[in-house]
C-alpha cells in the first residue's frame, strides 16, 4: 500500500471512530434529557373532574389502572393474536404468529431472552388500539363490560352524564378489523363532545437490540404520506438540536390513515371519512425483562398516534358513530399494496420507502418498489434464501447493465491508447487553454471517443443502488433472512465485539471494501487527471466502509457481489482487442493538423 492509500485509510478509519463516538454521545443525551423530562401520566383512575380540552393543547397520556379484576378476550384466525382488554375497551396487543420477537444474534450486545415469543404490536404500551381518549369525561374509571361473538368483540361503558360508549372489531382478512366507536348520547339533554382522540396505537421496539431510530408517526391525505420518526421528536423537528417535542399534531380534515409504526410492522388506522387531525406523541415504556442492558442505554420510548375529531354538539338520544378500517401486521409489500388498492388511499407507503430528496424526489421509491417485486419474484421461483435471492438478482442486473459497462470499458481504453496524442497537444498548446480544449474534442470525435463515457455506467446504477438503501431499510423479507455467518440480512453481520472498546467487528462490510479497493485498483485511471487526485479516487471507495459499517449485511452483500461482478467483466473487457482507429497511431486526419 502507498502512501496515500495509508492515509486515506486511516482518515476512514478515525472517521468511523468519531461517527460511533457521536452516536453513543447521542444516545446518551438523549437518555439524560428524558430521564430528567418525563412525560405527563394520568392514571385514570383519578380523572374524574370535567375537563375540555382543544386540539392545539397538549393531552397527558392516560394509564388506565392495573388495579382491580381486567377482563380479556382472545381471538385468532391462524395469521394473528387479538388481546382485547376490558381496561380502556380496546384492542390491548395483536401477536403476529409468523414472525418472532426478535431474531438470535449470538454476538449482539445485548441479549434478547431467548424464551420471546411472537412480535408483538402495541406491545407493553399505555393504552389499548382504539382507546378513547382527549377529554377525562371519555375515560371516567378506564373500565368496559366486553363481550364476544365467533368473530368479533364489543366494548361499552356507560359514563356518568349519560354518555354511552360503545366500540365494536370484526376481524376480516390481510390483518384487518372492521372496528366502530359509538358514541351514544342516552340523556334528554344537548351533549357538549369535546374533541376526541381515537388511538391507533403505540409504536414500540421489538426487542432490545432494536436502535428507535425507526419507530414513528405516519399520516396520509391519500395521495401523500408524511412520517415523523422518534428521532424527529428528540432533536426537535430540525436539522440541529433544538428543544425535544413531546407531541406532533398535522392536517386539516383531511386525514386518510394515520400509522404507528417501528422498521418492520405497522399499525394503520383508516378511517371511513377523513380525520380532522391526528396526533403523535412519545411515551415512555418499561424496559425489556431478561435482558443484558449497558447501564448508558436510553429506556425505551414509544410513539403513540390517534386520530383526532373536532368538538361537536351531540343531540338529545342522539349518536355519532366513527368507522375506522384497522390494518396490525407486517410491512409486507404485496399485501399493503393490495390494501392500498382497494381503499385508495396509498397504504402502501407506510413501507416508508421516503419521499422527496429522502429517495431523491422519488427515484429511489419506484426503484425500491421495482427490487422487492424482483427479489420475491426470484425468491418465490428458485425457493432459494434471501441471500442467495440477493446474489442472483445482483447477477441479473450486472448482466442487464453488461453492454453499457462494456462500451464504458472499451471507451476507457481507447481513451488511454490516445493518450500519447494527448500529451503531445497538451506540449503544444500548453499556453493556449481555449485551442487545446478544442483539438483535444477534435481528436475525440475522430476516433469516436466520449471522455464522459466512463461516467455513464456509475450514473445509470446510481438509482439501483438508491433503490436498494431504500428497499433493504423495511423488507420484512429480509429480517432473520440469514446468510453465511450473518444471521438477520435486515441487521449488520455482527461476529465479534473487540473487547473494551465495544466496537463491533462485521466482515460484509470489510470484504465490500476490500473488493472496492481491488476493483479501483483495476480501472484505468481516467487521462488528464491529476495523479494525485488519481490515487485519491482509487482509495476513495474505503469511504463506503464508514457509512455502510453498521447498516444492513444485506446491502453490503448487494454491494461486495456487484462489485465482484464489476472486476469479472472488467478482466473479460480487457482481452478486448481494439479497432484499429483506436491505436495509438495518430489518425490521418489528426496528422494534416499536426
Amino acid at each position: 500500500m502507498d502512501k496515500t492509500g495509508i492515509i486515506v485509510v486511516s482518515l476512514c478509519v478515525v472517521l468511523l471512530g468519531v461517527w460511533m463516538f457521536e452516536q453513543k454521545k447521542t444516545a446518551q443525551e438523549q437518555a439524560r434529557y428524558l430521564a430528567a423530562h418525563p412525560v405527563a401520566v394520568t392514571p385514570a383512575a383519578n380523572t374524574a373532574s370535567a375537563t375540555t380540552t382543544t386540539t392545539s393543547v397538549a393531552s397527558p397520556v392516560i394509564v388506565f389502572p392495573a388495579a382491580g379484576p381486567e377482563q380479556t378476550f382472545v381471538l385468532t384466525n391462524g395469521r394473528a393474536r387479538y388481546t382485547f382488554t376490558s381496561r380502556g375497551g380496546g384492542l390491548a396487543q395483536v401477536e403476529l404468529l409468523s414472525y418472532p420477537q426478535s431474531v438470535s444474534a449470538r454476538w449482539r450486545s445485548q441479549i434478547t431472552n431467548a424464551n420471546a415469543g411472537f412480535a408483538t404490536l402495541n406491545a407493553r404500551a399505555n393504552v389499548p388500539i382504539l382507546a378513547l381518549l382527549g377529554d377525562t369525561n371519555f375515560v371516567g374509571d378506564g373500565n368496559f363490560s366486553l363481550s364476544r361473538t365467533e368473530n368479533s368483540v364489543r366494548a361499552e361503558k356507560l359514563l356518568p352524564d349519560g354518555l354511552r360508549v360503545v366500540k365494536t372489531f370484526t376481524l376480516t382478512s390481510n390483518f384487518l378489523i372492521n372496528a366502530t366507536v359509538r358514541l351514544e348520547n342516552t340523556s334528554d339533554k344537548t351533549a357538549l363532545l369535546a374533541p376526541q382522540e381515537i388511538v391507533v396505537g403505540t409504536a414500540t421496539p421489538m426487542d432490545a437490540d432494536d436502535n428507535g431510530q425507526l419507530e414513528g408517526a405516519m399520516w396520509s391525505d391519500g395521495t401523500n404520506s408524511v412520517d415523523s420518526p422518534l428521532p424527529l421528536f428528540i432533536s426537535g423537528g430540525g436539522c440541529g438540536r433544538g428543544t425535544p417535542k413531546t407531541e406532533i399534531r398535522a392536517g386539516s380534515s383531511n386525514v386518510a390513515w394515520v400509522a404507528a409504526h417501528n422498521q418492520f410492522f405497522a399499525m394503520l388506522a383508516m378511517p371511513k371519512a377523513p380525520a380532522r387531525e391526528m396526533v403523535a406523541r412519545t411515551v415512555p415504556l418499561p424496559r425489556f425483562q431478561n435482558t443484558t442492558v449497558a447501564n448508558d442505554t436510553p429506556a425505551p420510548q414509544g410513539v403513540q398516534t390517534a386520530l383526532v375529531y373536532p368538538s361537536q354538539t351531540l343531540a338529545a338520544n342522539g349518536v355519532l358513530e366513527h368507522q375506522v378500517t384497522l390494518f396490525a401486521g407486517p410491512k409486507e409489500y404485496r399485501t399493503l399494496a393490495v390494501i392500498g388498492d382497494e381503499f385508495h388511499n396509498h397504504a402502501d407507503e407506510v413501507m416508508n420507502f421516503g419521499s422527496g430528496f429522502q429517495s431523491f424526489w422519488g427515484v429511489g421509491t419506484f426503484f425500491a418498489k421495482l427490487l422487492l417485486s424482483a427479489m420475491n419474484a426470484i425468491h418465490d421461483l428458485t425457493h432459494l434464501g434471501y441471500g442467495w435471492t440477493i446474489v442472483v438478482l445482483t447477477a441479473l442486473l450486472r448482466l442487464m447493465f453488461w453492454p453499457l459497462t462494456k462500451a464504458s470499458t472499451l471507451s476507457m481504453k481507447r481513451m488511454q491508447a490516445l493518450q500519447p496524442q494527448l500529451n503531445a497537444l497538451k506540449e503544444k498548446y500548453k499556453d493556449d487553454a481555449q485551442k487545446l480544449t478544442s483539438k483535444q474534442w477534435e481528436l475525440y470525435k475522430e476516433n469516436k471517443v466520449n471522455p464522459m463515457s466512463g461516467c455513464l455506467p456509475m450514473l445509470v446504477q446510481m438509482p439501483v443502488f438508491i433503490g436498494f438503501f431504500t428497499m433493504i431499510r423495511s423488507a420484512i423479507e429480509l429480517r432473520g433472512a440469514s446468510f453465511l455467518w450473518a444471521a438477520d440480512l435486515s441487521k449488520s453481520d455482527t461476529v465479534a465485539m473487540i473487547p473494551n472498546l465495544n466496537f463491533p467487528i462485521n466482515p460484509l462490510p470489510i470484504l465490500m471494501g476490500i473488493v472496492m479497493l481491488w476493483q479501483s485498483h483495476l480501472t484505468p485511471a481516467s487521462p488528464g487527471m491529476d495523479p494525485a487526485q488519481q490515487k485519491m479516487m482509487r482509495w476513495m471507495p474505503g469511504i463506503f466502509i464508514v457509512f455502510l459499517y453498521n447498516y444492513s449485511a444485506g446491502l453490503a452483500l448487494y454491494m461486495t457481489v456487484s462489485t465482484g461482478f464489476g472486476i469479472l467483466q472488467m478482466m473479460v473487457t480487457k482481452n478486448i482487442k481494439l479497432p484499429p482507429a483506436a491505436q495509438t497511431q495518430l489518425t490521418p486526419a489528426a496528422k494534416k493538423k499536426k
